[in-house]
């Protein structure tokens, strides 16, 4: 994002408009997002005991469905997608998450990364909620793991708020890096 388009959002967010996004810019989003978020946040706490009692064990395919996309303008690697293969319990909220998308910020969903996928956290042994069906990525070639948002990586801010409507976290909004995840924690 340009200077200009950092200070807008932190006139948004109730940050100082200066156009440097350091801690203050970031702790200033993560409470605007959380205001965002349903009064009880229906997603379990980020920590493996809690996300195996609410979406079971990591691998465990048996919760899996396929969310009818067709239509929505979902695509990977170019190619229209009709189904995203996720746990049975953010289905519906994902959903509801892209079908807003798909009114605003269609360019996000034809650039999707995935869901499910049974694999660690990519800097830790421990599971990603992506082997839950719990985690989603968008537009990972200009939002990936080690951009710096909102300087490098160019998640838009209304696809945040989008998510966080649904009670999802944005790992670009808490840790500045990583835009492209979503992830169905509270």
């Amino acid at each position: 994002m340009k200077t200009q388009d950092i200070i807008n959002m932190q006139r948004k967010i109730g940050a100082t408009p200066d156009g440097f996004w350091g801690p203050q810019s970031i702790a200033k989003l993560a409470a605007y997002l959380r205001k965002l978020m349903p009064k009880v946040n229906p997603w379990p706490k980020p920590n493996q005991a809690a996300l195996t009692a609410f979406y079971g064990k990591p691998g465990d395919e048996s919760r899996l469905v396929n969310l009818n996309v067709t239509g929505l303008g979902v695509k990977y690697e170019g190619k229209a997608v009709k189904t995203i293969r996720c746990h049975e319990r953010v289905a519906e909220s994902l959903y509801r998450v892209i079908v807003d998308l798909s009114k605003t910020h269609p360019q996000i969903l034809a650039k999707f990364d995935g869901c499910y996928n049974d694999r660690p956290m990519r800097t830790s042994s421990l599971p990603s909620l992506h082997a839950r069906g719990a985690a989603t990525d968008w537009n990972q070639a200009q939002n990936g793991l080690k951009m710096h948002w909102p300087t490098v990586a160019v998640m838009p801010l209304e696809v945040m708020e989008a998510f966080a409507r649904e009670g999802w976290k944005s790992l670009g909004a808490l840790i500045a890096r990583d835009a492209m995840h979503f992830e169905a924690t509270s």
